[in-house]
């Protein structure tokens, strides 16, 4: 099943110092599902890389790397939403427009979302929809 895959959880991927469990999930589910995003998606890395390079943690080679596989990996930019749905996910739960729109999509498709949002989120769980999340067994104790 597809899943929708917002900027927090790419932009992970960009940097050795932000690894993540549910971040590695969603790359890993790649392998054998698709991910869609919104037109946004697209920007917002390009900013995240951007930036980066300019706080000098990605040099210009780096990022150019890292866009060429992004670039081949089974991620989806989906048309724009049509109607008021992004401004009333937005007003709804106090998130910016920027998210509201992977909400939307998430909702409109039925899939569950890829975020590292934790606003984004919450609102995904109150609409009822799933996270993408690493399964991660809980610790058993040791033995005497």
């Amino acid at each position: 099943m597809p899943f929708v895959l917002d900027v927090s959880v790419t932009a992970a991927w960009a940097f050795l110092d932000e690894s993540n469990p549910d971040a590695d999930f969603a790359l890993g589910l790649l392998a054998s599902e698709p991910a869609l995003t919104t037109p946004l998606w697209w920007f917002e890395i390009r900013n995240v890389l951007v930036v980066n390079e300019r706080r000098r943690r990605l040099s210009e080679a780096r990022t150019t790397l890292f866009l060429q596989k992004l670039a081949r990996l089974p991620i989806a930019v989906e048309p724009l939403p049509e109607g008021p749905e992004v401004l009333n996910l937005a007003r709804r739960h106090h998130l910016t427009v920027y998210d509201a729109a992977y909400l939307e999509l998430a909702k409109s498709t039925g899939t569950p979302l890829a975020t590292l949002d934790l606003e984004l989120g919450r609102a995904a769980l109150k609409e009822g929809l799933s996270l993408i999340q690493a399964k991660i067994a809980p610790k058993k104790p040791a033995s005497k």
